[in-house]
């Protein structure tokens, strides 16, 4: 059986939670900033005794959070108006009948903005592994996810395996109609939980990929995949698809175009493997369909295997030193060798459909460490490439640099001074793109001022400094409108 979060019992949640300050903004305030950054990094006992004194909070913040075992009449003060029999039977408390004390059966807990996401205990608070059918809550993958979409306003939206329905509450604040799928009926159960306490009106269809949704177009397309890589087997179902080594993300990638309207974009996590003799960059791109998407992959980590595994073990709460763990390990390492896999690469896969002839395939690196989110450069990169396919004659078009760039210039020293070594430009905000440049193109660069053609600078500069080669310069021109570090003027 799975818990029938119902709309009574969530609206009465929802209540006794704003009642009891149990908000994002409000358990900061009743923890303080310490002991809230000692919970995120999973020591729990600064925030246990930091909650000792918040009252019915500090009981929420102990039951919830910290997987705390609470007397029951705390426990009906803190959650007053709700029916704790109801609360039981579908698993948001657990009772201990002989010590007449609750402990959470869910993890429900705040986040963000007045928000609420329901999902199964972790590994920490569970004690142990978790099971196949667990419904993963707040993570990292899910939040990156969510920094990394564009948030222009649409009128329908997929949130494509939804899980806990993190991205669908994220889609609230700019799509009018949203539909979340999932395989997993248990994961269903509690993202209408979190829909519902959030008071969203999300449509929920179950079933596997883009089956629910078949012959159905939408405006954007978010998806969270079960990306693991490794052997085709499913340990657990918020990671695993069942299907062989990247295969998982191939399919989505290569499905999802189908489902866009026109001018429709799609974002997603996805993973691939870096294969001995094989360019990843012409792996992912064989996903797609020919023609008709423009498409930019990120990546953004490699791991070598023996991390990668260790990593997806310990997730799961098991020991990579137990019997299981070494077992696990074991088949999964074998997996690699004999796949000749050298490392797993993890990224954003942003696509969007065009019905132009000539469309937009972009791979590239981003794995230095950045703290803006990623949604708005996708949006700007977007916005770029349509651009440029719009305005094909770079030549005649005027160009200034963009506030945020700089010319950085590292120096060696030599037997006669300071010898340069390399000269980048570097934009500051966003992900902090850099390209390295040369003389000629950092004086280029310098050139635009919004006053010049293209043309017009090539010949002033030509005229200055001698023979310029303008075929030559247009695609790193190109690349530096793609990533926002030139625009017409």
């Amino acid at each position: 059986m799975h818990p029938d979060l119902s709309a009574d019992l969530c609206a009465r949640l929802r209540e006794a939670f704003l009642n009891a300050g149990y908000t994002a903004d409000g358990v900061v305030d009743a923890l303080g900033p310490q002991a809230h950054s000692a919970l995120g990094r999973g020591e729990p006992e600064p925030a246990r005794r930091a909650s000792r004194d918040a009252g019915s909070l500090g009981t929420l913040i102990r039951l919830f959070l910290l997987g705390d075992q609470e007397p029951e009449q705390d426990v009906r003060k803190a959650l007053a108006g709700v029916d704790i029999d109801d609360a039981v039977t579908n698993e948001i408390l657990t009772a201990d009948k002989n010590a007449g004390d609750f402990k959470a059966g869910l993890d429900v807990r705040p986040y963000e903005d007045n928000w609420w996401v329901i999902a199964d205990l972790d590994s920490d608070l569970r004690g142990g592994a978790v099971p196949e059918d667990h419904v993963l809550g707040v993570g990292h993958a899910s939040i990156s996810l969510a920094r990394a979409t564009k948030r222009t306003p649409v009128g329908t939206l997929l949130d494509l395996g939804t899980g806990c329905g993190v991205q669908a509450l994220h889609a609230s604040t700019h799509a009018e109609r949203i539909t979340a799928t999932d395989l997993s009926e248990r994961a269903l159960r509690l993202a209408q939980g979190t829909f519902r306490i959030n008071g969203l009106d999300v449509e929920t269809l179950q079933g596997e990929w883009f089956g629910p949704v078949r012959n159905r177009r939408f405006d954007q397309v978010v998806c969270n995949p079960p990306f693991v890589v490794g052997p085709p087997r499913v340990d657990y179902v918020y990671r695993d698809s069942g299907l062989g080594g990247d295969d998982a993300s191939a399919l989505v990638i290569r499905q999802l175009p189908a489902f866009l309207n026109e001018g429709g974009v799609g974002q997603l996590l996805a993973s691939w493997v870096h294969r001995r003799g094989e360019d990843w960059e012409e792996r992912v791109s064989s996903w797609l369909p020919r023609g008709g998407i423009d498409a930019w992959f990120v990546q953004r980590d490699i791991a070598e295997p023996a991390l990668y595994v260790g990593t997806w073990l310990k997730d799961a709460g098991v020991d990579p030193r137990s019997p299981e763990g070494q077992r696990k390990a074991a088949a999964w390492l074998d997996w690699f060798e004999q796949n000749q896999v050298d490392g797993v690469g993890f990224g954003y896969v942003t696509l969007r459909r065009t019905d132009e002839m000539h469309s937009q395939v972009v791979c590239e690196d981003l794995r230095h460490a950045y703290d803006d989110p990623l949604g708005p450069e996708a949006a700007r990169w977007l916005d770029n490439v349509a651009w440029l396919r719009a305005n094909p004659d770079l030549l005649s078009q005027r160009f200034r640099v963009a506030d945020t760039v700089l010319l950085e210039e590292v120096s060696e020293p030599s037997e006669e001074g300071w010898r340069k070594v390399v000269a980048r430009l570097h934009r500051t905000d966003g992900p902090g793109w850099q390209h390295e440049v040369d003389e000629a193109t950092a004086k280029l660069v310098a050139g635009c001022t919004g006053a010049l053609s293209l043309e017009d600078l090539l010949a002033l500069l030509e005229f200055a400094y001698g023979e310029i080669d303008a075929e030559a310069a247009l695609p790193i021109v190109r690349d530096l409108i793609r990533h926002g570090m030139l625009i017409p003027a």
